[in-house]
């Protein structure tokens, strides 16, 4: 081979070279994606639909959109906020555990300072949002779900008793109400029908999630109830709340809230559900990757049905 031939090769094999402004860009882009992914950008889509079904009840229809943008704004902060917060909390533990280590906070991408400054912020202007636009209601809610999200359960319980499902049961099942609030200024019967309905299925949704990672958790030293009563006592007792929340979902029909619609939706849903769980629980099977995405199906079919059934009568 030739010099100049032998020189056009080397050229040709050695990576090409980034620019500076490139990897400054490239270095932007990791961090802003590490941020969202902190905030957990799934769940807050969730709590945004939830929110907006509660805003639909509330209204008897779509309220005014000046309303609803600060609504969700504000639900949407509140969420991410207190998103960033768990994970700045358990970032020790999210080190140990095979789905979690590679998180920004335990990796050292993000430092926790910021990750906690951020998270307060998030709840704070969330708070005055919700106080100076929408009513001082939603805002007291808002900052209780917060509340009761960091600290009884991230922080005193998460790590002693499996008991802490039902307590993040009750800040996951708060958002319709937000929404309904936000709307009517006062919680009425229609929302405490709707926060009964997200807190029954705030537990087999989570325990399905925790039988799939029950490694996880133990090696992480969290008693999810897979690893604190064993997989067939988490297996029972999801096929428990299954049945309790059949019933549980038909109380808007009985309240006048939606009609023969709904009833049947939420009923043929419910079967379905109770059949699942009680399909897993028979089986030898240890995690049902079904059961969990049916879960989310489940939730977000039933509160479309809700507004659909108020839609049409």
């Amino acid at each position: 081979m030739t010099q100049k031939a032998q020189t056009h090769h080397q050229i040709k094999t050695q990576p090409r070279q980034r620019s500076q402004p490139q990897v400054k860009a490239q270095a932007q882009g990791s961090a802003l994606r590490d941020h969202l992914i902190l905030a957990k950008p799934g769940i807050v889509l969730l709590v945004l639909v939830v929110a907006l079904a509660g805003m639909y009840v509330g209204q008897r229809g779509m309220p005014a959109a000046s309303l609803i943008f600060f609504t969700l704004t504000g639900i949407g902060l509140a969420t991410a906020g207190s998103a960033v917060l768990n994970n700045y909390f358990d970032r020790d533990i999210d080190g140990l555990m095979p789905r979690t280590m590679y998180r920004a906070l335990p990796q050292g991408r993000i430092y926790p300072a910021n990750a906690f400054l951020l998270g307060s912020a998030l709840i704070v202007v969330s708070v005055l949002i919700f106080y100076f636009r929408v009513n001082g209601v939603t805002a007291f809610l808002t900052f209780l779900s917060a509340f009761i999200y960091v600290v009884p359960y991230t922080i005193l319980m998460k790590r002693r008793t499996h008991l802490v499902t039902h307590v993040g049961s009750i800040t996951g099942a708060l958002p319709p109400v937000i929404g309904y609030t936000a709307v009517r200024g006062r919680v009425g019967v229609e929302a405490a029908a709707l926060f009964a309905i997200m807190f029954v299925w705030q537990h087999p949704h989570f325990w399905a999630l925790a039988l799939k990672y029950k490694d996880d958790y133990k090696r992480g030293g969290i008693p999810a109830l897979p690893v604190s009563k064993g997989v067939k006592g988490a297996k029972l007792r999801t096929l428990i709340s299954c049945c309790i929340l059949l019933p549980v979902s038909l109380w808007p029909y009985f309240i006048g809230m939606s009609g023969v619609f709904y009833l049947v939706l939420a009923a043929a849903l419910g079967a379905f559900y109770i059949y699942l769980a009680l399909k897993f629980y028979l089986s030898e099977k240890e995690k049902d990757r079904l059961l969990y995405v049916y879960s989310i199906v489940y939730i977000s079919a039933l509160f479309t049905g809700i507004v659909l059934d108020m839609a049409g009568g």
